[in-house]
């Protein structure tokens, strides 16, 4: 185990002073060694997230626990992992401190005493310690200052319910291929195979959204590798529906990768699809994506908000503009993002959209609809955006859409699904 801790604090500190891609650097950290095991992989990713999800609470702990900064930040990251498992996971605890003791005498020899006295103390006192770490907002809800700020301001009373849905566990949650069965038979194909799934209740528009009661690997699900389901959040099941596709028409997703909607609209419609990504890398994983659930588009690699590089001058009555965010209403699934993001960022998301959003305009036939889409919860991305447009193309209106929870087509996160924002835009 300590081999797993030790990686899991390089993985965290790659991810925290490098500001690198979480699942990049696990990926690469999982091909370094090929001989972990199934259930070493796990844990090693469990160790990984969970660290940076509560940062801001273990980063408050051990501030509290040390009396001047470490000068070997190895062990820094180390002692976070290992807080993490001490105060969330299920290790048993004297494992988890022999384990980190362990793994700092392979980076520090001289270290190994002050992280078990660290550890030690941190056990003895964690109630005073866990409530003089809640204190301060960071180590209270584990995310940044600015963050909580701007949360506050623009949600008020809610905003507390939607930094706590950010550290939640993500759910798992199921597309079936309505072109190859049914809900109610995949259903049955779980039941036989000892997994446990639920219709989401709340679904207003009808995606049909399975989601299990316990996770699994892609493997154990039924008929995932001939293309009978996928796995979709249930937030994101909602864009096929709302942009309201028929058979025949022309439709384009753009910035279309990993592709999970490119498929929901074709699975919902005989339609001449067309997936740009400005990422051909990405865009390769649309293709498996599509080959998986057999089904097809012209996928085109290309600049969504520089459509004369790429279009062929025919106009489409469906867009689907699933815009690049901060995707903040993600990050249970990427940790990482809290930490990376910087305020700023959010200003250059919402200008980078809105220049997309008027390219992609000119590409809409008259009377045709296009759906702006984002996994985000700052406003300054979502009506902000769309507001704006408005304001400056006279020929678009804004329909309305029915969503769960949501009056203006933003559906913050829950137990149930990840916070999206939409917006139906029709050329009159």
């Amino acid at each position: 185990m300590h081999n797993i801790q030790l990686a899991a604090g390089q993985i965290v500190q790659q991810v925290l002073a490098d500001g690198r891609n979480l699942n990049q650097v696990l990926d690469e950290s999982l091909r370094k060694k090929t001989v972990w095991t199934p259930a070493q992989r796990a844990a090693l990713q469990d160790l990984s997230y969970g660290t940076l999800r509560f940062y801001g609470q273990l980063r408050a702990l051990l501030g509290l626990l040390l009396h001047k900064p470490l000068s070997d930040q190895r062990i820094h990251y180390v002692l976070l992992v290992a807080l993490y498992q001490l105060q969330h996971g299920k290790t048993v605890q004297h494992a988890v401190v022999d384990h980190a003791v362990r793994s700092a005498q392979m980076l520090n020899v001289k270290a190994s005493g002050l992280v078990n006295a660290i550890l030690r103390n941190f056990l003895r006192s964690r109630d005073a310690l866990l409530e003089q770490a809640a204190r301060d907002a960071e180590g209270r809800y584990s995310y940044p200052q600015w963050w909580i700020d701007e949360l506050q301001a623009q949600y008020d009373e809610r905003s507390t319910a939607i930094l706590e849905a950010g550290n939640l566990h993500p759910p798992m949650t199921l597309r079936v291929n309505r072109r190859r069965g049914t809900v109610a038979d995949y259903l049955a194909q779980l039941t036989q195979n000892k997994l446990s799934a639920r219709l989401i209740e709340d679904d207003l528009i009808g995606t049909g959204a399975l989601q299990l009661d316990k996770p699994v690997p892609v493997d154990r699900l039924p008929g995932f590798f001939e293309g009978l389901v996928s796995v979709q959040d249930a937030g994101a099941q909602y864009a096929a529906r709302l942009l309201d596709v028929h058979d025949g028409m022309r439709v384009l997703d753009a910035c279309a990768a990993p592709g999970g909607k490119a498929a929901h609209i074709l699975e919902y419609a005989q339609v001449d699809m067309v997936a740009v990504d400005k990422d051909e890398k990405r865009l390769r994983r649309v293709a498996e994506n599509l080959q998986r659930l057999r089904l097809s588009a012209q996928l085109v690699p290309g600049d969504a908000a520089a459509p004369e590089q790429w279009w062929d001058g025919r106009p489409f009555q469906r867009i689907l503009a699933d815009v690049p965010c901060s995707a903040s209403g993600v990050v249970r699934r990427h940790p990482d993002i809290k930490w990376l993001r910087r305020r700023a960022d959010i200003a250059g998301f919402a200008a980078q959209q809105l220049d997309i959003l008027r390219a992609l305009w000119r590409l809409l036939a008259q009377d045709g609809k296009l759906l702006y889409a984002t996994c985000s919860v700052f406003r300054q991305e979502n009506e902000q955006v769309i507001a704006a447009f408005l304001a400056q193309q006279p020929d678009a209106q804004r329909l309305a859409i029915a969503l769960p929870d949501s009056g203006n087509g933003q559906i913050l996160p829950n137990d149930r699904h990840d916070g999206f924002f939409y917006a139906l835009l029709q050329k009159i």
